[in-house]
């Protein structure tokens, strides 16, 4: 399951537009930008916020429940930071108990998604935002995480059902930020520099995996 990002510390989201910056460009060379095109990007500048639809998903037919605020760090992702890697998790429990755990601000950990046995997808914080799933803030800001529903120690708890709808999942993350679809950029948490955890565990079949998010992404599923 994740953890939180092992460093309380804030650092100011970089954006990448200044207000400075957006008044010149209205004025330079005597040139306006359209309407609609600042309204795209009022949104960038300092201490502005993309707008959010409460309830929304970024993989359609996502189950929307939300995450403690405590559990993850508002951002603007990818303008503040880019999103290069996908984080395969395991619960160590059940959906339910995931969601609850997730809930708790206590709890100082959540993923982005949780995908259940029976392949229900289950989002908790939207991709925009900084998750406290991998134990390491950079992985953090640069990931999307995702729960699978089970145990590492039980082979049987990793359905196909399962492996086919997080396939799809990552396949779709995969696409939205042209991350590559290679052992490289999607990883287990045990994989990430400075972790103490064994999740996804030696039941989980990376073989198989790979080969049906790469059938997913060229649309072949």
């Amino acid at each position: 399951m994740g953890e939180s990002e092992g460093d309380g510390e804030r650092r100011p989201a970089r954006r990448a537009l200044l207000i400075g910056g957006a008044a010149a460009a209205l004025v330079a060379g005597g040139a306006v930008l359209e309407r609609d095109r600042l309204s795209r990007l009022w949104w960038r500048l300092p201490g502005a916020q993309k707008p959010r639809a409460a309830g929304a998903v970024d993989f359609r037919g996502a189950r929307w429940l939300a995450a403690s605020p405590a559990n993850y760090r508002r951002a603007d992702r990818p303008y503040d930071y880019a999103i290069d890697r996908v984080v395969v998790h395991v619960t160590q429990g059940s959906r339910s108990s995931a969601v609850k755990a997730f809930q708790d601000p206590g709890h100082q950990a959540a993923a982005h998604y949780i995908v259940g046995a029976d392949g229900q997808v289950t989002q908790m914080i939207r991709e925009l935002d900084v998750a406290f799933h991998a134990g390491n803030r950079a992985f953090n800001e640069r990931s999307v995480g995702i729960e699978h529903e089970g145990f590492v120690e039980r082979a049987s708890s990793f359905t196909d059902a399962m492996y086919a709808a997080s396939a799809r999942l990552t396949a779709r993350i995969c696409e939205r930020y042209g991350i590559p679809v290679d052992r490289e950029h999607i990883v287990g948490h045990a994989e990430v520099p400075g972790a103490d955890h064994t999740d996804p565990g030696p039941h989980w079949d990376w073989d198989r995996y790979m080969g049906l998010v790469r059938r997913a992404a060229s649309g072949t599923t």
